[in-house]
């Protein structure tokens, strides 16, 4: 089996996708999404980064972000994410874990996919296509008609600095030309 090898860049910039287990839909309650991003948040207080963009799906996140200049280490952050909103989610939701040997050995849950994607960030052009690509993400799959109508999302962030109009990603040639990052 070949050895996956990732790119890890000190300051880097970065583009993940974090998919739940069986691609659960796990983030369509409202309580799950808000532990989510408190997690995010208690991960960040130990070991931060700049969150550049995010889109919390039903089934699956997208983040883009910017990692301090003296770390590379945005496994450890995923990993930590993971591992305590799984540990949060169980506890809140009164969940029990389905433990065998296999996924104690690989600490696994029930909670998400073993893995995620990444993918370093080049250059400006390549920051921009995966920024849009997010937020048009729940569009995309068909959970809205309009960027705007999704609200798990730094979208409104983008439209608050102005660098999106609030009916951005309207335009049919965008929704014909967008490419597929990560899923």
């Amino acid at each position: 089996m070949p050895e996956y090898r990732r790119v890890m860049i000190k300051g880097g910039t970065y583009f993940f996708t974090l998919v739940t287990y069986q691609r659960q839909k796990i983030f369509s309650s409202p309580p799950a999404r808000v532990l989510f991003l408190k997690t995010i948040e208690y991960v960040y207080t130990y070991h931060p980064f700049t969150m550049e963009a995010y889109c919390l799906l039903p089934d699956h996140v997208h983040f883009l972000w910017q990692l301090p200049e003296e770390d590379a280490d945005y496994s450890m952050r995923i990993s930590s994410i993971k591992r305590h909103f799984s540990i949060k989610f169980r506890q809140q939701f009164n969940i029990p874990e389905l433990e065998n040997i296999s996924r104690i050995n690989r600490r696994e849950s029930t909670i998400w996919q073993r893995r995620f994607w990444e993918h370093f960030i080049r250059d400006e052009d390549d920051l921009h296509r995966h920024i849009d690509y997010i937020h048009y993400n729940p569009v995309k799959h068909g959970l809205v008609n309009n960027v705007r109508d999704w609200q798990s999302s730094s979208f409104f962030d983008y439209v608050r600095l102005g660098y999106y109009d609030l009916n951005w990603g309207e335009n049919i040639h965008f929704r014909d030309s967008l490419d597929s990052f990560g899923e």
